[in-house]
């Protein structure tokens, strides 16, 4: 039995990480909301480091870097302005780095991330953040619509435990490289941030 290819080996596609100095990291949703409470992350802290260290390499090399926040309801779930759905510390943004709402799981659907990465003049894209199997998903699925190269910096992600609709639950490092493996497939290269320099 020969092993199985993805979408894009079969294509002959490149599947060499772009140099950050030629991208624009998208940060998604790294906000505090992930890291306590209902939707606290089994893998937060370890993702978050990561995408840490992919950010100062990001500022290092020149890349362009743009922060996207769900925006929730006051009071509830991702609220802005409260604690809960702030970018957590170590991610703080600079003034030079946007910080883009989001109100849907797709990064682009009613905000201008799109012009704003066509403003930068590049097309790839290397996409971290919370949570692999929504938000990051959704937002590389959408961005191959839109004619942009898709790296996700694997480690730099993280997911939950969810139902299995049949009174299970699949654990969230399953869920996350499930969606991985499914991205990989023809929306996304998938690399860990110590490839990405």
């Amino acid at each position: 039995m020969t092993a199985p290819k993805t979408l894009l080996e079969l294509a002959g596609a490149n599947l060499d990480p772009p140099k950050l100095n030629e991208a624009c990291l998208v940060l998604i949703d790294i906000q505090n909301e992930y890291c306590a409470g209902p939707l606290a992350l089994p893998d937060a802290q370890a993702a978050i480091a990561a995408a840490a260290r992919l950010l100062a390499r990001a500022r290092e090399s020149g890349a362009a870097v743009f922060h996207v926040a769900h925006k929730g309801r006051a009071g509830g779930l991702f609220d802005r302005e409260a604690p809960r759905g702030a970018i957590v510390e170590r991610l703080t943004p600079r003034a030079s780095e946007p910080v883009i709402e989001k109100g849907l799981p797709n990064a682009f659907a009613g905000t201008d991330l799109q012009a704003r990465l066509a403003a930068t003049g590049r097309t790839n894209i290397v996409l971290a953040g919370f949570m692999t199997h929504m938000c990051v998903s959704s937002t590389a699925r959408a961005a191959l619509d839109l004619g942009l190269r898709t790296t996700i910096a694997a480690d730099a992600c993280a997911t939950r435990d969810l139902p299995d609709g049949r009174g299970g639950a699949l654990a969230a490092r399953t869920v996350h490289e499930v969606a991985l493996a499914e991205l990989s497939d023809r929306f996304a290269i998938i690399a860990r941030t110590d490839a990405l320099v």
